[in-house]
């Protein structure tokens, strides 16, 4: 006899049992089947989901979801995905946003600010425009591209100068009425620096703080180049305009070409990681925007976690705060923040490569220890380091040279670093910035686990 395969076993498993009546296809159904069939109402469709908000951030008053507000709010106050817009959500930083206003109002200097990824300062930027515009500044801000070219960035740049504030015209007159801008002065053809630097030179009656973030996206150092030029230009000319760049890099000659023909026209700060007690601070603001509590050992948790980056921080209380608003929960505990930490993991996943993911746990336990408190002690420059860093990282012997050891065999075999050899030295580089991030996430969620597993069995002898 032949025998069945194990997928006929399986199919013949979870078919249906089979019925008294007879298997023919064409036979018609029994009168009291067609009866029930009759009465028996059609299955209503599934309803589909909905979004339970409206475009005016209002409850969608047609949603049965009694926590829509409290989830908008809450999505304000957390904007792991988008900068602070919202001055109010702005914590810390008030010593780094001191001494940008400061250069730029008294010392009429340019500004660079750089630093990793996630670190803020785009969110700087968008407070130090609101408290610009407080004072009356007129702010273009525009984010650079891989294609920015200095032609048309400085043409969106004056389009946004009315002309009213040109020497040569008057509120009054007929372009100023007729609502036209600086850009209307233009000539066709490529705008040179010398032709920018003149045209700006006219503005009269306020000051222009042109804002260029993303700037180490720029492919372009045709374009970087220029816009070094330009700011010695403005500077040398006393003109009523003061550039403000953004980008990631390690240090100033990084983001920007020719460094020594600007150097003294420009502030280069680099922002740093957040304090303890910035976050702790951050996630207080969020508390007062969303009406969302965090539990003592939820913040401690956070701020753990988050080891100074806001945009870790941010993604966790995001995170949390959905978890105990599905869990009915009136406050996040550590549990919801341990469960964030799943989720944020996850997205994190998504950002680097398959590589990296692997490389990361093999690295578990003490070598991933080495490495997250060498980040820690890099701040704001985890995308790459030297020797002298990690010495000044572990000044325990001991600890200094595992952690030699540690950098070295994984930069010669390309695992997480690279090395590159200069006229400076050694320095190694994380070979994608995000594993940063998701190794700090890691390692905490290895010293979250004891802890969770305890409040868990706590809560089942309850």
């Amino acid at each position: 006899m032949e025998r069945r395969s194990a997928t006929v076993d399986w199919l013949i498993k979870i078919r249906p049992p089979a019925t008294n009546a007879r298997a023919d296809d064409n036979q018609a159904p029994a009168p009291r089947l067609k009866r029930l069939a009759a009465r028996t109402p059609a299955a209503e469709p599934q309803a589909l989901p909905r979004f339970l908000m409206t475009a005016a951030d209002q409850a969608d008053p047609q949603s049965s979801d009694e926590s829509a507000e409290t989830r908008s709010r809450l999505s304000a106050a957390y904007t792991p995905s988008r900068p602070v817009s919202d001055w109010r959500m702005f914590a810390g930083r008030t010593g780094v946003l001191s001494t940008l206003i400061r250069s730029i109002e008294h010392h009429r200097m340019h500004a660079v600010i750089f630093g990793e990824r996630g670190i803020g300062k785009t969110s700087l930027m968008h407070v130090l425009a609101h408290a610009a515009r407080e004072a009356r500044y007129l702010i273009v801000y525009i984010s650079c591209g891989a294609s920015s070219n200095f032609d048309d960035v400085f043409r969106a740049v004056v389009a946004g100068v009315p002309l009213l504030f040109h020497r040569d015209f008057g509120p009054a007159s007929a372009e100023a009425e007729r609502g036209d801008t600086f850009a209307d002065l233009l000539a066709p053809g490529p705008v040179s620096v010398h032709a920018a630097g003149d045209l700006l030179g006219r503005i009269s009656g306020t000051r222009l703080i042109v804002m260029l973030d993303e700037f180490d996206r720029s492919e372009s150092s045709e374009f970087k180049r220029n816009i070094a030029e330009l700011l010695k230009n403005l500077s040398d000319r006393s003109v009523r305009a003061q550039v403000v760049i953004g980008g990631v890099a390690a240090n100033l000659t990084e983001l920007i070409e020719h460094i020594p023909s600007i150097q003294r026209n420009v502030l280069a700060l680099q922002v740093p990681r957040m304090t303890d007690e910035e976050v702790r601070s951050f996630i207080g603001n969020g508390e007062a925007f969303s009406g969302i509590r965090f539990s003592e050992a939820a913040v401690e948790l956070v701020v753990t976690a988050a080891g100074g980056m806001p945009y870790l921080a941010s993604l966790l209380c995001h995170h949390a705060g959905l978890v105990a608003i599905d869990g009915g929960k009136p406050a996040v505990a550590a549990e919801e923040v341990a469960a964030a930490m799943e989720v944020a993991l996850q997205e994190l996943k998504g950002r680097i490569s398959r590589r990296s993911q692997l490389e990361s746990a093999i690295l578990m336990g003490r070598p991933m220890r080495l490495l997250v408190r060498l980040s820690d002690a890099l701040g704001a420059s985890t995308s790459s380091f030297t020797e002298d860093d990690i010495h000044a990282a572990f000044p325990r012997a001991q600890d200094l040279m595992r952690c030699r050891e540690l950098v070295e065999g994984l930069a010669e075999e390309g695992i997480l670093l690279t090395r590159e050899e200069d006229e400076w030295g050694t320095n190694y580089r994380f070979v994608e910035h995000s594993a940063v991030a998701y190794l700090r996430l890691l390692y905490a969620r290895a010293l979250a686990l004891p802890n969770r597993r305890l409040a868990q069995s706590k809560a089942l002898e309850d």
